[in-house]
């Protein structure tokens, strides 16, 4: 709660409730790249729940560049910003900026990725990846088979979700001594670059038979360089975010499953956190880091998504 706040509640100035007077203060919400539809519907539910409770939100983009993200959150402390929610654009990089704001007496709230420094920001709500990784791994073995050479595509390295996930695939798929991963590449999280990265390793390893991916766009990528080199039918393609892309890959027997991140779920929750905290100095969670499971998506279960990154029960 900010000092300025205490001292009028201390002084029984503040009239109506704590709530009544931030009910016209800004949320800051500052995302990675709304291009990708993960990132689009994390700051989509953020703000539309930030508005529900009576505040009003922006959004802004940093596209995983550390200057734009210092600049944003610079932004933010100007315009008197009663809470950020900050997907960080760097584990280490995005550490300072968290400082400033917390210098600024702005609570931060981290969400889908985490910074490499615990008790600045107030909460962390990110995906289990560890979790969802061998969730998918597994079912990426049951699809594959036990036996083959496959690649892998490998996102983003200043986030620290990209190694959690390859180590979760590495560990399920290391049982099984025939399934040889003959090549790895780093495409960003990217379509594009999925695609390109995959034709290069194409080239190089014409005799795969699957390919593991980080996320959802990486995959899409690899499945149009499949396409065009006309071997889709003979190469499976497993995915992880859960996008609606992937869920029409999926339909259309292209993509074998993806592996479902619920940040429609941690997001909206993320602002609920900003406000209790708000309101009451307390996020009402347990512990800064919060883990929420993800969930698989094969074309057994397709049919409950039911909205982006959303799956009815």
């Amino acid at each position: 709660m900010h000092t300025k706040l205490k001292a009028l509640l201390a002084a029984g100035m503040l009239l109506g409730t704590v709530a009544g007077a931030y009910a016209d203060g800004l949320i800051s919400i500052i995302v990675n790249d709304p291009s990708n539809p993960y990132w689009l519907t994390e700051g989509n539910v953020a703000k539309a729940e930030a508005e529900k409770l009576g505040y009003t939100a922006n959004v802004g983009a940093h596209k995983g560049d550390t200057n734009t993200e210092s600049n944003l959150i610079d932004t933010a402390i100007t315009n008197k910003s009663v809470a950020i929610i900050l997907d960080p654009a760097n584990a280490d990089g995005s550490v300072g900026a968290v400082k400033k704001a917390v210098a600024a007496d702005i609570p931060v709230i981290l969400i889908n990725a985490e910074i490499n420094q615990e008790g600045l920001a107030k909460a962390q709500l990110v995906s289990n990846n560890a979790q969802g990784a061998a969730l998918g791994a597994q079912q990426w073995v049951q699809d594959v088979g036990e036996k083959g050479n496959y690649v892998e595509l490998f996102g983003a390295p200043s986030d620290n979700n990209a190694a959690t996930r390859s180590n979760g695939y590495e560990t399920v798929i290391s049982q099984y001594p025939d399934l040889v991963k003959v090549a790895k590449q780093v495409a960003n999280w990217d379509r594009t670059q999925g695609h390109d990265k995959m034709q290069s390793m194409l080239q190089a390893h014409p005799d795969i038979n699957a390919v593991i991916s980080g996320n959802d766009e990486m995959a899409l990528g690899a499945i149009a360089a499949l396409k065009e080199a006309g071997k889709l039918d003979q190469v499976k393609v497993g995915g992880f975010d859960g996008s609606p892309d992937a869920i029409a890959a999926i339909k259309a027997g292209e993509l074998q499953y993806t592996v479902l991140q619920p940040v429609a779920v941690f997001a909206a929750k993320a602002v609920q956190q900003a406000d209790s905290l708000i309101k009451t100095g307390s996020t009402g969670a347990a512990s800064e880091k919060q883990l929420f499971d993800c969930i698989l998506i094969t074309k057994d279960n397709v049919d409950k998504y039911t909205a982006p990154f959303t799956l009815s029960q």
